[in-house]
């Protein structure tokens, strides 16, 4: 069983950056996707990033496309997001995933994060 813990949310203005953090107990390596979603209130659970085992693969949501990077550092376990630009309309709680599988979709994730809330606001 492995846990994430997302760290790295806040309070920032538009047009700001933000890095989040997401550090496993366990190796990250099995994992053919890492991913990161968010959930805004009211709203479901989306995906914004995901990138494969060696980093040969990214996708990323089309309106994070451009402001959003996706990393992994396997020997450390960790896996990251850095948002750039950022807009109102990105505050939501984030939340790190880990997959056996690759895929975008929720259900495809097997381990799951606590989740860290990043407000874009001035």
């Amino acid at each position: 069983q492995v846990q994430l813990v997302e760290s790295g949310g806040g309070l920032v203005q538009p047009g700001g950056s933000l890095r989040l953090s997401c550090a496993a107990s366990g190796s990250i390596f099995i994992f053919n996707a890492m991913g990161w979603f968010r959930q805004a209130p009211g709203k479901e659970r989306e995906f914004v990033a995901g990138i494969s085992r060696t980093g040969s693969t990214r996708d990323y949501l089309d309106s994070v496309k451009g402001r959003f990077t996706i990393a992994r550092d396997n020997a450390k376990n960790m896996a990251y997001l850095q948002m750039n630009s950022l807009k109102a309309e990105d505050t939501a709680v984030y939340y790190c995933a880990a997959a056996i599988r690759w895929g975008t979709t929720r259900e495809n994730y097997d381990y799951w994060g606590q989740g860290t809330q990043v407000t874009v606001s001035s």
